[in-house]
């Protein structure tokens, strides 16, 4: 708790960063100290060196300025204790990717085929020339020795379908490493070099570094900790344990990489990077990644909900980690993504209609030629003949294998990913950074968006427009002359000393911009109040440096304000503090006057400025802050934080406007137009919240909508015993728009009981905006959770799904377009894919029943597949997104892949397609008048007659390629045709490709030259298909009762009952925790004379279910709390009276509350959910009358 600093010593690292000899300390040294924790560590330092600065002289730097930043001294450092970034796992080498592409079943099969067909042609078998071996031999000699040519041709096909494949899937791994290169580059930590604060790249980090750490940093090195405030880590992504454990220069100063800060800030000395890091060593154990080691990892790692990396989101590692995060990690992470699902169970029922379809096939082929030959030709199995009849039943396979190519759609994972990696390449444009690919698709589905407020909705440029001082409301701020110096010295001083250091108001970066806010929003705001009366804060905090803060309480979640102590020269101490102004004010007693005397501020007084100064300012929206100051003429015990935060003197309440984006209203337009329903979660009051969202345009006036406080959300959603019921929590949320005041866990709760309401035609799908700490649980639960690319903190980035790198509302519009274009991306290419299905299925089924042989051989069927797979995908999954994909409504969860109007058009362009081919087929010869090529022995050579049908198939699927661009019945197959480059080069190359393949394919793609007229015959037959499209689209899908829709989504009961029980668990333990600890506090509110022995009861009892390790599940991923709170998560804080509070959550401000519990080491205590008014009476058993009747704790 202690504000620890230790004395500098004089040798700066400037004077000293040039010395050439060794340091004074071995890299292995670093090692063994940072292996060390606790007691154990302190002891070393102190044995073997002294103190930390012993060690900032051996690595030759300084703690207060830091090291030169001479590029020589840094290279040097480089070299002697190794650079910060864990060396990515390699890449696949394409030869990898080209064997796992082979493992295929449908190719293995295929190059079996090809193989034993290859084998058999070369083989001449002595006497097969015999009559008696039936027609097996009829054809020509020189034909014979061609028989090998369809063997090479199905071998070299299937080289081609494996490259693709292989270069589809290297692109995008490339692609992928990119992405994480380019969000390794974005991230940059805090140091000080040359006394000067700079933020440099993780990655540029060396030992002997003095880097400054506060809340919510994902720790990039190793370090000692050389001063802290408050500092709390969470160390569960290393250690497994989910308590934060407290850092101090007395009792543990290591900090790890890859820990989070959970608050406090300070500064620590950089002592192992890299490899060389704790982090970097169980990298170096894993080797990065065997499987094995993978699954422990993997155990370790789901053992916290937030911290789930073991490393920074972005070293260089991360790639991989993302790949391993999505495939092996047994976080309840959301089921399959909605489309992955539609898509597996469809792609299996398509592949077992295949699989029957060719089994069928070949069974078919060869009964028919063992009793046509056997039985009614009646001739006897000569051993001699034995080679041919088997180089028949390998045709007959080869086809059958063919059929089930064909009916398997393999194209459909490459249109998704080429569909994927391209909306993921266009939305770095739009400002949308995806970490999981499947996110983007999700994001077409979504029904409902969470949004935070600050930063999202807002600008999150806070400024002072209101302030309340001396008993005078300022609507403006008052000029410099209307204060007095003493009133003004109390201002200045409390804001300048009463906040992180790290925040701070740079100059603009281009002449006539706005000056830069750096740090917690807030905090900025109330220095740029500052810098209005025209006061210096930078002059102050030079005077008073950080070192010499006297002791500092953070914010954190459940203290909700902030405080410094200054130690003066006469040995008394003076506190500034800080906080919501409802907190604060509660802890007043003295008011300071115009004249800087005090005043007694009673009661009354209180509800009297609530009315007139802190009312109106939420009702305009904007946010109130208190500052307040305590003098101590005698050092008191710091440690009581409750006697300490109390009897202050209120200096000033200022009103903190935060304005809302000018492009927001817009946005959430176009989404309500889209079917989409925003919410906004905050932890502003319910005045400002309310007026935020009117000028967003989330709540319009008079529409009957919720707006509710935390705990009146709570008391509505839970039962008797505090539990949340989803049938309480289903009256609620259905109308609810904004939840004010609310705590991490509110947020969580919402967003799981919208995803897992069962109530409405369609499950809902759930997005989420959040950029503090606290918002990693809601972000995880979420189907899309989105992070602040700017004000976002490293284990909000950690828990999301996209990153908005502008941190702008509108960016979300523009990600759900992508999805919905994604998603009708994937149904474009199933619309075309399954029609070629259907009709290359049925025509080699038929046609081998009927002719004892596919009229579309082997390769020409691969061809085939290779146009309406790949190319397809290519063509198809690259439509750009229009806006006209915003008028539709979501599809939700469980809406079919195939609707029935696209059922309509694949079975009525396959009805057109099977007429022709079976007229060409049976009457062709006789309609163009050549020889007919039905019945053709084994090694005959192609006739005009099947090459004809080839090419009019092939034609017929080009033009329908152009009617696939529309699947909600639209006639206008062309629009915006030319806007899609890649699709017209698509068409027109496999145009091109397959003029080449009739006229010079020959014996290979059994295909013979056509004339000119057979040509235009085909042209025109393809070009059919577009009026016949025009035909289709006339005919109302609602007739046609028959259609049936395909491809559901994975409804609730096809989850295995495993999975659903892992994520119930997850939550429930938590929850336990959480209603043990709200009995005890109700409890302990009754007698509040024994709150002491309470809150040391609830320790015990709340640490005892953690010991037990089924129930780790860490109760900090409800309860971390995020940033100076004043930020827009800023929590709920517990109002007097409220015990008929109406519905719609009006705030009603009210009296003084009891001090908090001194309780601080389990937020769990004052975040407790508050239970309904009921319970709290039946446990608060005070007088009606009492202040105590109602207080609800609430985060």
């Amino acid at each position: 708790m202690t504000n620890n600093t230790a004395g500098h010593h004089p040798g700066n690292s400037v004077a000293e960063g040039n010395h050439e000899g060794e340091f004074g300390i071995t890299v292995a040294d670093l090692r063994g100290l940072m292996e060390l924790r606790s007691g154990e560590a302190v002891t070393k330092i102190h044995d073997t060196y002294g103190d930390v600065h012993d060690i900032c002289r051996r690595l030759k730097t300084s703690p207060v300025e830091g090291l030169s930043g001479n590029p020589a001294d840094l290279d040097k450092r480089k070299q002697v204790f190794g650079q910060n970034f864990i060396p990515p796992k390699k890449a696949k080498t394409f030869l990898q990717l080209v064997w796992e592409a082979l493992q295929d079943v449908t190719l293995i099969i295929l190059e079996i085929a090809a193989i034993i067909s290859l084998g058999l042609s070369f083989y001449r078998p002595p006497g097969g020339d015999s009559e008696l071996c039936g027609e097996a031999t009829a054809g020509d000699d020189d034909e014979g020795d061609t028989g090998w040519i369809e063997g090479a041709a199905i071998l070299l096909s299937v080289i081609c379908v494996v490259l693709v494949t292989a270069f589809n899937d290297w692109s995008k791994e490339k692609q992928f490493r990119g992405l994480q290169s380019r969000i390794e580059q974005e991230q940059k930590f805090t140091v000080i070099r040359k006394g000067q604060v700079i933020q440099i790249p993780v990655a540029e980090i060396v030992t002997g570094d003095i880097a400054q750490i506060k809340y919510g940093d994902l720790l990039p090195a190793d370090g000692v900790l050389i001063q802290g405030n408050d500092l709390k880590i969470d160390e569960s992504s290393l250690t497994g344990e989910s308590d934060h454990v407290k850092k101090s220069l007395v009792k543990d100063p290591m900090l790890l990489s890859g820990t989070h800060v959970m608050e406090g800030s300070g500064r620590i000395l950089v002592t192992a990077v890299g490899l060389n890091s704790q982090t970097g060593i169980i990298f170096t154990l894993l080797g990065a990644g065997s499987e094995e080691e993978e699954k422990k990892n993997k155990k370790a790692k789901a053992q916290d909900g937030v911290a789930l990396e073991i490393q920074p989101l972005k070293s260089e590692e991360g790639g991989d980690l993302e790949e391993k995060e999505k495939k092996k990690s047994n976080i309840p992470k959301k089921e399959k993504s909605v489309l992955q699902g539609k898509l597996t169970k469809l792609a299996v029922q398509i592949g077992k209609a295949g699989l029957l379809m060719s089994a069928i096939t070949v069974i078919i082929l060869v009964l028919f030629f063992v009793i046509d030959t056997f039985g009614v030709q009646g001739k006897p199995w000569l051993a001699d003949c034995t080679p041919i009849y088997i180089q028949y039943f390998v045709k007959f396979f080869i086809i059958g294998v063919t059929v089930l190519v064909v009916a398997v759609p393999e194209g459909l994972p490459l249109a998704v990913t080429i569909s994927l990696a391209y909306s993921v390449k266009k939305m770095m444009k739009d400002n949308n950074l995806v970490r999981h690919l499947d996110a983007c698709e999700t994001m077409g589905n979504a029904t409902a968006i969470c949004s935070d407020k600050t930063g999202t909705l807002t600008m999150n440029r806070m400024t002072v427009v209101q302030s309340y001082i001396g008993e005078t409301h300022y609507r403006q701020i008052p000029g410099p002359d209307a204060l007095l110096p003493k009133v003004m010295e109390r201002i200045v001083n409390g804001i300048a000393v009463n906040s992180a250091y790290t925040t701070k108001i740079l100059p603009p970066e281009k002449e006539g911009g706005l000056p830069r806010h750096v740090g917690n929003k807030t905090e900025c705001a109330l220095l740029g109040f500052v810098l209005d009366l025209k006061q210096d804060y930078q002059a102050i905090r030079n005077e008073i440096p950080e070192e010499k803060l006297y002791k500092v309480y953070t914010f954190n979640s459940a203290r909700k304000s902030m405080s410094t102590v200054l130690k003066n020269a006469d040995g008394s101490f003076r506190m500034y503090s800080k906080g919501a102004s409802e907190i604060i004010l509660r802890k007043c007693t003295k008011l300071l006057t115009k004249t800087g005397d005090v005043m007694v501020f009673k009661v009354r007084d209180r509800d009297e400025m609530v009315k007139k100064v802190i009312e109106p300012m939420a009702c305009e929206g904007l946010r109130t802050i208190c500052l307040a100051y305590r003098d101590f003429v005698k050092e008191p015990e710091w440690d009581n934080e409750n006697e300490i935060l109390n009897d202050l003197t209120c200096i000033t309440v200022v009103g903190i406007e935060d304005p809302v984006r000018p492009e927001v209203p817009d946005a959430i337009i176009k989404c309500q137009r889209a079917g989409i329903t925003v919410r906004m979660v905050t932890g502003d009051n319910i005045n400002t919240a309310r007026a935020i969202a009117t000028k967003c345009g989330i709540l319009h006036p008079g529409e009957e909508f919720l707006c509710l406080e935390g705990k009146e959300f709570n008391r509505l959603i839970r039962n008797e015993k505090g539990e949340v019921e989803q049938d309480r929590l289903d009256k609620v949320w259905p109308n609810l728009r904004v939840l004010a005041r609310s705590s991490p866990t509110d947020k969580h709760t919402l967003v799981k009981g919208i995803i897992d309401s069962m109530i409405g035609e369609m499950r809902q799908v759930v997005a989420v905006t959040g950029d503090g700490t606290n918002d990693g649980p809601a972000l995880k639960k979420a189907d899309v959770g989105f992070a602040m690319g700017i004000a976002g903190t490293d284990v909000a980035k950690e828990a999301s799904d996209i990153i908005l790198t502008d941190d702008n509302f509108t960016s979300i519009v523009k990600a759900v377009m992508w999805g919905r274009n994604v998603y009708d991306s994937i149904s474009k290419f199933l619309q075309f894919q399954l029609t070629v299905n259907v009709v290359a299925v049925t025509v080699a089924f038929t046609g081998a029943c009927i002719t004892q042989d596919s009229p579309l051989k082997a390769v020409q069927m691969l061809w085939v597949n290779l146009i309406m797979d790949t190319f397809a995908s290519l063509a198809l999954a690259t439509e750009p997104p229009t806006e006209s994909l915003l008028l539709r409504k979501p599809y939700g969860r469980n809406k079919p892949l195939i609707s029935r109007t696209m059922m309509k058009n694949i079975l009525g362009h396959g009805v057109y397609q099977l007429t022709i081919i079976f007229t060409l087929l049976f009457a062709g010869e006789k309609i163009f008048d050549i020889d007919s090529g039905r019945n053709a022995p084994l090694h005959s050579p192609a006739t005009e007659h099947y090459t004809i049908v080839f090419n009019t198939f092939v034609m017929m699927q080009l033009f329908n390629e152009i009617n696939a661009r529309k699947i909600h019945g639209e006639r206008n197959v062309f629009e915006a045709i030319f806007r899609n480059p890649i699709f017209c080069s698509i068409v027109v190359g496999t145009f091109l490709i397959q003029i080449v393949i009739v006229e010079f394919g020959g014996k290979p793609f059994s295909c013979s030259g056509l004339t000119l007229d057979q040509w235009l015959w085909c042209v025109f037959i393809g070009v059919g298909e577009l009026l016949w499209g025009q035909v289709i689209s006339s005919i109302p899908t609602s007739r046609l009762k028959f259609l049936k829709e395909a491809g559901h989504g994975t409804t609730k009961d096809d989850i295995p009952e495993g999975e659903l029980m892992e994520d119930d668990d997850e939550i429930d333990h938590a929850e336990m925790e959480l209603r043990r600890g709200q009995i005890l506090w109700f409890r302990g509110l009754n007698r509040i004379q024994t709150q002491i022995k309470v809150v040391n009861a609830f320790r015990s009892s709340l640490y005892e279910g953690i010991e037990k390790p089924e129930s780790r599940s860490s109760i900090h991923n409800f309860m971390t709390h995020p940033e100076f709170g004043m930020d827009d998560d800023e929590p709920r804080i517990p109002l007097i009276d409220e015990t008929d509070v109406e519905i719609n959550g009006l705030a009603n401000c009210g009296a003084p509350s009891p001090p908090h519990s001194p309780n601080k080491n389990n937020n769990a205590v004052d975040s407790g959910i508050s239970l309904p008014l009921t319970d709290a009476n039946k446990l608060a058993s005070s007088a009606p009358g009492s202040p105590l009747h109602s207080l609800e704790t609430s985060v």
